[in-house]
C-alpha cells in the first residue's frame, strides 16, 4: 500500500453487484428495470443533434428540473438533480452534517450510508431493525442526534412505512433532518413528496435507475423546501457545477414525461413480484411482504449461501449479503414474467 495514501482511500468502500459483461446470466442481482427505458426517450437519444456535447452541460438542469417539477406538481425551487442518487445522498451527507454530528440509520439497510458517515467523519448512531425487519421508529427517535435517513421501501428487505407512518415520526423529530430515501417507492407505496411543504425537515430522494429504467443514465434528485435544495446546490458548486450531463438533462426529462409508460412498466413488475412470491412461497420459501422491485426470501432448510451458489451455477445471478441476522436471505431482483418463470423452475429444484 502506498505510504502517500490519506486515511480515506485506506477505508472501506461500497460493495456492488456482480456486473458480469456477458450475456451467460439471467440477471437479477442490482434490481435493475428489465423493460428499459421509455420509446420516447430512445427516440430523443437517437435522433438529437449532439453537437452540444462540445459545450458544457447546463448547471442548472433546467430541461430535467422542469420536468421532475411538473411530475411531482412542485416549485422548481424544490427540485434538486444530481449525477445518481447516490451523488445527491453523499452531498446531503456534506450539506446537512459536520464532522462530530451525528446521523441515525438502521442496522440493516443501504449499506452506502456507513460508507457516506465514515468518508465525511460524520458520527452513526445505528439503531437495529424490529425482529420481523420493521423499522424501529421509536427507537430511531430517541437518539440524539442532527439527522435520520428512512429506506422506504427499505433495501433490502423492501418492508415498507405508510405515509401516516411517515408524517407522525416527522412530527416527532421535527428538531432533526429527516431524509426519506425513495429509491423503490414506485413499487407499490406513497411517496413522501407531498409532505414537503408541511415539514421544513424532510428531504424525499428518488433515482431513475428503478422505475425510470436509467441505471446507466445516472440520475436522481432530491425534493424538499427551498433552503435544504440550497444547501445541496451549494455542495454541487463547490464540487462541480456539472455533475449531470446534458444527455442525462435532456433524456432524463422526457422519460418523466413518459409517464404512460412508466406506469405500465413498473405496474407490470408489481404483478411479477406478487406472482412470483405467491409461487415461491408454495414451494417452501418464505419472506418479507416487499414492496420494492425485488423480493427478500429465504428457505428455513436450506442455506442461503447454497442457494445463491447453486442459483449461479445454473446461470442465475441474485444477491447474497452474508451479513448478521440476514446471512439466509437471498434478495432477488424481479426480471420479466419469462426470466421469473425460469428462476421458480431451478429454485423449485433446488428445493427439492
Amino acid at each position: 500500500m502506498s505510504k502517500f495514501l490519506g486515511k480515506r482511500a485506506k477505508q472501506e468502500p461500497y460493495v456492488y453487484g456482480e456486473q458480469p459483461k456477458d450475456k451467460k446470466y439471467i440477471k437479477i442481482n442490482t434490481n435493475e428495470n428489465p423493460y428499459g427505458p421509455s420509446p420516447k426517450a430512445l427516440k430523443l437519444l437517437n435522433e438529437s443533434n449532439w453537437g452540444i456535447l462540445s459545450l458544457y452541460s447546463d448547471p442548472t438542469s433546467k430541461e430535467i428540473t422542469e420536468a421532475i417539477s411538473d411530475f411531482y406538481n412542485v416549485s422548481p425551487n424544490k427540485v434538486y438533480v444530481g449525477n445518481s442518487s447516490d451523488e445527491v445522498l453523499s452531498f446531503s451527507w456534506l450539506a446537512f452534517f459536520d464532522k462530530g454530528d451525528t446521523i441515525v440509520y438502521p442496522d440493516i439497510t443501504y449499506s452506502f450510508y456507513t460508507v457516506f458517515s465514515k468518508l465525511y467523519d460524520i458520527t452513526e448512531n445505528i439503531v437495529s431493525l424490529n425482529e420481523d425487519f420493521s423499522m424501529n421508529l421509536d427507537g430511531m427517535s430517541e437518539v440524539e442526534a442532527k439527522g435520520i435517513v428512512i429506506t422506504n421501501p427499505n433495501a433490502p428487505t423492501g418492508i415498507a412505512l405508510s405515509l401516516d407512518e411517515i408524517e407522525c415520526f416527522l412530527k416527532r423529530n421535527s428538531n432533526k433532518l429527516v431524509i426519506v430515501d425513495e429509491a423503490y417507492i414506485d413499487f407499490g407505496s406513497e411517496s413522501a413528496v407531498n409532505l414537503i411543504d408541511k415539514y421544513d425537515n424532510l428531504l424525499v430522494v428518488q433515482t431513475f435507475s428503478k422505475s425510470r429504467s436509467l441505471a446507466g443514465l445516472r440520475v436522481g434528485f432530491a425534493l424538499g423546501n427551498e433552503e435544504l435544495i440550497n444547501g445541496l446546490k451549494v455542495i454541487k458548486d463547490q464540487f462541480n457545477p456539472y455533475t449531470l450531463d446534458a444527455i442525462s438533462n435532456l433524456v432524463g426529462a422526457e422519460a418523466v414525461k413518459d409517464k404512460e409508460y412508466f406506469d405500465i412498466t413498473r405496474n407490470k413488475i408489481i404483478e411479477t413480484r406478487e406472482w412470483f412470491k405467491k409461487e415461491l412461497y408454495k414451494i417452501g420459501y418464505e419472506g418479507t411482504d416487499s414492496k420494492a422491485n425485488f423480493l427478500f426470501v429465504k428457505h428455513p432448510k436450506i442455506s442461503g449461501k447454497f442457494i445463491f451458489e447453486e442459483l449461479r451455477n445454473r446461470g442465475i445471478l441474485v444477491r447474497y449479503f452474508g451479513k448478521n441476522r440476514i446471512e439466509e436471505y437471498l434478495r432477488i431482483s424481479i426480471g420479466t414474467q419469462e426470466e421469473m418463470e425460469k428462476v421458480l423452475k431451478e429454485m423449485k429444484e433446488i428445493a427439492k
